[in-house]
């Protein structure tokens, strides 16, 4: 059965909310976040579950995040590392941030959590050097889209073989299928989609998880 389901707004609360596995301490970070004026930068609880899926599924020990705003989706990809795991975030951001630093506190995650603030292609310059190329198991890229192709390329490098990474917002509320629609933020997801759809160094697949989510496995 080829047939795709509309998500209308019942059935998104049911996906996140009526779904969630979220601790209650996640619950409250996603309630604090909720009431900015930049939620819609969010993750949705569903897409969390899966990148805390994909780090189990991994035995990912080491995780890179570009684009950590309040920090949810640091808290659930921290807990799921294994004791001794480690996952660098980074941000440009320090009022948001500081909100996830707070819950990861809470949750006792901190020591598991390195959060570097500073344009982030900065940072990826500075891990390619320190700890070094092929040194993640999981790369998530959840920030500005105008970069996202320099993040693509430097998280590449700094995947393992066989690592993932994972390209949030690449259906862009579905303007990335609208070819009236040149905005520079669409027209950066579109490409790096048809880009890591024809790239020969991965394996991939667009998943209709939340805005899109693009994945590709290293090779």
């Amino acid at each position: 059965m080829s047939g795709r389901i509309e998500i209308g707004e019942q059935l998104a609360h049911y996906l996140d909310h009526d779904m969630t596995r979220d601790t209650a301490i996640e619950q409250r970070l996603r309630a604090e976040t909720a009431a900015l004026p930049d939620a819609v930068m969010q993750i949705g609880s569903d897409e969390g579950a899966f990148l805390a899926l994909l780090v189990r599924l991994l035995g990912a020990r080491r995780v890179l995040e570009v684009g950590a705003f309040t920090g949810y989706s640091a808290l659930k990809m921290a807990a799921a590392l294994p004791q001794g795991g480690r996952l660098v975030t980074c941000d440009i951001s320090e009022p948001w941030t500081a909100i996830g630093k707070r819950y990861w506190s809470e949750a006792r995650l901190s020591d598991r959590i390195e959060l570097r603030l500073g344009p982030a292609l900065d940072t990826l310059g500075a891990l390619s050097r320190d700890p070094g190329l092929g040194s993640f198991d999981l790369a998530f890229i959840d920030a500005d889209k105008g970069n996202v192709n320099a993040y693509y390329e430097a998280c590449l490098g700094l995947v393992r073989s066989g690592g993932l990474i994972a390209i949030d917002n690449v259906m862009w509320s579905g303007r990335v299928a609208d070819p009236t629609n040149h905005e520079p933020d669409t027209e950066a997801l579109r490409a790096i989609n048809l880009k890591v759809r024809d790239d020969a160094r991965v394996d991939a697949c667009l998943l209709a998880i939340c805005d899109g989510v693009m994945l590709a496995r290293k090779k």
